[in-house]
């Protein structure tokens, strides 16, 4: 499956665009970009708003719920089978974050855009200034891919021998092994997961997820049932969607992540 494209691949008069630029370290940074300029008829997805729950468990970015889902696509303007072009500043994970919502409600041709923002303009994609993009409502149904979420209760059966699957921490090696720590309260990882860093699927700022096909293999085998994590299910999001674009069969996010699995005080945890 084609997960990643650029915008000079595609017939970009024929697509739905979201942009989903956002930071970690400023919340309102991707509202206020796209309020200054976006892609023309691009909707603004935001991380915390719209692709995140308002909810004190979960983790730090839990999933929405179906019906809050449900709302953001139809006021999206969205339909099953439209061709989605997501976007963020380029080599973010926001865009990835996006697409994965998408693809848990069954939009098979929703694609991340190698591009970011300023590439994009570059190429001579058309912005605009105006300060919201609001589509006509659509009247979609969802269909959910619950398969391609992991709760707590499957990471608990890896964990203990239950089920048979590889746990994959998308996070630095430094924060998988414990050493460094700078945003959950408890450090290491879950036990029996493996590391692989998702800022290797970047080549000088974009993605190349061919150039980590090798080292994604040495972790889990194509046919392996595949459980990729971080902190919050943001940055495993990256992983998930490369997982995908080299034929992985089966691919689950746990959104809840390691901030979700920690809240537990008995929650085992390794460090290596």
């Amino acid at each position: 499956m084609h997960v990643f494209v650029s915008a000079k691949d595609v017939d970009v008069e024929q697509v739905k665009w979201i942009d989903a630029r956002f930071s970690l370290q400023n919340p309102d940074y991707g509202i206020d970009e796209y309020n200054k300029e976006h892609i023309q008829n691009a909707v603004h997805w935001d991380l915390a708003e719209n692709l995140s729950a308002e909810s004190v468990s979960g983790g730090r970015h839990p999933l929405p719920a179906k019906d809050k889902l449900t709302e953001l696509y139809r006021a999206s303007g969205l339909q099953l089978e439209d061709t989605i072009l997501i976007y963020d500043d380029g080599g973010s994970p926001f865009a990835a974050r996006a697409w994965w919502i998408l693809q848990y409600g069954g939009f098979k041709n929703a694609r991340i855009l190698l591009e970011g923002y300023d590439q994009l303009k570059e190429i001579g994609c058309a912005v605009d200034r105006e300060t919201f993009v609001s589509p006509a409502q659509s009247s979609v149904q969802p269909e959910w891919q619950d398969h391609l979420y992991a709760s707590r209760s499957d990471v608990k059966q890896v964990v203990a021998r239950e089920q048979d699957a590889v746990l994959l921490d998308a996070r630095a090696p430094e924060r998988y092994r414990g050493e460094k720590e700078p945003i959950d309260h408890k450090a290491g990882h879950i036990p029996t997961a493996r590391n692989f860093n998702w800022e290797d699927l970047k080549e000088d700022g974009r993605y190349d997820v061919q150039a980590a096909e090798k080292q994604l293999q040495q972790m889990a085998a194509p046919d392996d049932i595949v459980i990729v994590y971080c902190g919050s299910g943001v940055t495993a999001s990256p992983l998930f969607a490369a997982l995908t674009e080299l034929g992985y069969s089966d691919v689950r996010l746990y959104v809840g992540s390691f901030s979700d699995w920690i809240s537990e005080d008995d929650a085992p945890i390794e460090t290596s």
